[in-house]
């Protein structure tokens, strides 16, 4: 499988660096931004999910609508809609974007923001949950006539859908730091995403789906990490650019601290494994490998995908293809400025690592 890019639609201006940007969905702005990302060349662009956030099933519906190639990558929580509504609209928004749609999985890693949409099931349940929605999902798509179910979490007789994939079924990935994670991704994901740690934590991480793909039979989860880069013409720039935007971070999470809508740095531990994993690396070192920064992970709590790569267009691609070498088929990058940041990676980043694969796979042949 080709190595692809992922960045992340954004349904307005808000940022990490400037929170108070925007609220809600702004039309234009997240046209501008799903347009930009389809003439980059981007290969997928998430739709995020969360409890407050614009519906993101109709955001991802948006971005199909206002683009040609782009995939959308949406984010859908188990436990908020039933699994035969989830298999028919899924199906219909993959028609309508013609076979477009990649759907993630977010079991969920902490307790009260589940609870804030009524789900109160402890971890390991959700990650269960999540294994026997994953198998309604794939069974309702393939099936060719009515469907019951009975299990620990579900039940319904004789369901049917009118509407399937349009290539049959669709991708879906799995994501987490955790034991369960690992197992579900290993045993149900066609996508394992991580978070970006450093080379040999990743390797491991891998290790630990693959294991768990391999005892079940299956073919291994092609692999998804996220990065924030943070780029410049040289190398000095971009970490005197990284600096910068680390004071605008810290400033803005400190405020919103002040209001509780985030724990102030040091306070508080993540409920999630990914994030717990993201600050011990950070502990241990602001930079890892090549140009693996983790300051901002430990600025904003790790509150989601925090860490960077900084330096020029040339050291970040290099670190990306790092990633590739150990397995990373799927690269996600958005910045702390995510318009112009994606903007930029298109024109700078992405054509230098599709030129190095390119090379590799020409003298690869040549051989």
């Amino acid at each position: 499988m080709p190595v692809e890019f992922i960045s992340a639609v954004h349904p307005n201006p808000a940022t990490e660096g400037d929170p108070t940007a925007g609220t809600g969905i702004d039309v234009d702005y997240a046209r501008r931004y799903a347009r930009a990302l389809d003439d980059g060349g981007f290969d997928y662009t998430l739709v995020t999910y969360h409890s407050a956030s614009p519906d993101a099933l109709q955001l991802a519906q948006f971005v199909a609508n206002h683009t040609e190639r782009i995939k959308p990558f949406l984010a859908h929580r188990p436990g908020v809609i039933f699994p035969t509504h989830a298999a028919r609209a899924l199906a219909t928004l993959d028609r309508i974007s013609k076979g477009r749609l990649a759907v993630h999985i977010i079991s969920g890693g902490n307790d009260e923001e589940q609870r804030r949409e009524g789900d109160y099931l402890n971890k390991s349940e959700r990650y269960a949950r999540s294994d026997e929605y994953i198998r309604i999902l794939r069974e309702v798509w393939a099936a060719d006539g009515p469907v019951s179910h009975e299990g620990p979490y579900y039940r319904f007789e004789g369901f049917r859908s009118d509407v399937t994939p349009y290539h049959g079924t669709i991708p879906i990935s799995v994501g987490g730091s955790s034991e369960d994670a690992y197992r579900v991704g290993g045993q149900q994901g066609d996508i394992f995403g991580l978070w970006g740690e450093p080379l040999k934590e990743t390797s491991e991480q891998i290790a630990a789906v693959n294991a768990y793909a391999d005892a079940a039979g299956r073919t291994r989860p092609r692999i998804w990490v996220s990065f924030r880069p943070i780029i410049a013409p040289t190398d000095e720039l971009a970490w005197e650019k990284a600096h910068r935007t680390l004071g605008t971070i810290e400033a803005n999470h400190a405020e919103r601290a002040k209001r509780r809508h985030y724990p102030a740095v040091g306070q508080g531990t993540p409920a999630n494994v990914g994030s717990q994993r993201l600050l011990a690396v950070a502990e241990r070192g602001e930079v890892h490998d090549r140009c693996l920064w983790t300051a901002p992970a430990t600025a904003t709590n790790a509150a989601g995908a925090s860490t960077a790569l900084v330096g020029s267009p040339e050291t970040v691609a290099k670190a990306l293809l790092d990633y590739v070498d150990i397995g990373c088929e799927l690269l996600s990058i958005r910045g702390y400025d995510p318009l112009n940041d994606a903007i930029d990676y298109a024109r700078h980043v992405l054509p230098l690592v599709r030129q190095e694969l390119k090379h590799r796979a020409a003298s690869g042949a040549a051989a």
